[in-house]
C-alpha cells in the first residue's frame, strides 16, 4: 500500500511538472507568434511609409531636381506620414526619428533616442545593422527599422557638398538643421512603428 501511495504521489508530481512545462511551452509559443505578428505589422507599415515618401520624392526629383525634392519634403513629408499613420488604424502608429533632425519634430527622445544611439554605435564600429529591432513596451511593442543612406541622391540634400543655393534654402526653412554631413552607408535614423495590444 505504501509503495502504491508513493507511486501515485510521484505520478501526480510528474503530471504537474509535465503540465507546467506544457504551459511554459505554450506561453513561449504564444510569445513567438506575438513577435512574428509585430514584425509582420512593422514590416508592412514601414514599407508603406517608405514607398509613399520615396515614390513622391523620386517624382519631384525627376521634375525639378534636389530643390524641387526639398520643397516637397519640407511641405508634404509630415502630412504624408500622418496620412499613412491614419491608414494604419488605432492600434498602430508610425513616425520617423533621428539624432540629427532637419525638422525638429523628428528628433528622437527617451527610449527612441537610446535605441538610435545604440544603432549609431554599432554603425560606427562597422557592425552590420539589423533589419529591425523589437522593443517591448508597457502597452505593446515598438518596431524600429533603421534608415541608412543607401542612395547617392540622398547626399544632394544630406551630404557634405550641398549646392549653395539649395543650402541657403534649407537654412532658411530649417535654421537649426543638423541633417547634413552624411556619407553613403551612414545611419540616418529609423522608422518607428508603435503597436498597441
Amino acid at each position: 500500500m505504501k509503495l502504491l501511495k508513493t507511486t501515485i504521489v510521484a505520478f501526480a508530481a510528474s503530471a504537474m511538472l509535465f503540465a507546467a512545462q506544457g504551459e511554459h511551452h505554450a506561453k513561449k509559443e504564444k510569445k513567438k507568434g506575438e513577435i512574428a505578428t509585430v514584425v509582420e505589422t512593422g514590416n508592412a507599415a514601414s514599407r508603406l511609409l517608405l514607398k509613399t515618401l520615396g515614390g513622391n520624392l523620386k517624382k519631384h526629383m525627376k521634375k525639378g531636381g534636389p530643390a524641387e525634392a526639398f520643397g516637397f519634403c519640407s511641405t508634404h513629408a509630415a502630412d504624408l506620414t500622418a496620412e499613412v499613420d491614419n491608414r494604419l488604424g488605432k492600434r498602430v502608429s508610425i513616425k520617423r526619428v533621428t539624432l540629427k533632425p532637419r525638422n525638429p519634430a523628428n528628433e528622437a527622445a527617451g527610449d527612441e533616442k537610446a535605441v538610435l544611439e545604440a544603432l549609431e554605435t554599432l554603425d560606427k564600429n562597422h557592425v552590420r545593422l539589423p533589419r529591425h529591432l523589437i522593443e517591448k513596451t508597457p502597452g505593446g511593442y515598438k518596431y524600429y527599422k533603421p534608415l541608412v543612406i543607401n542612395k547617392k541622391v540622398c547626399l544632394k540634400c544630406h551630404g557634405t557638398h550641398i549646392d549653395p543655393a539649395l543650402k541657403a534654402k534649407i537654412d532658411k526653412t530649417y535654421p537649426t538643421d543638423k541633417a547634413t554631413g552624411y556619407k553613403m552607408g551612414d545611419l540616418r535614423g529609423a522608422v518607428v512603428v508603435t503597436i498597441k495590444q
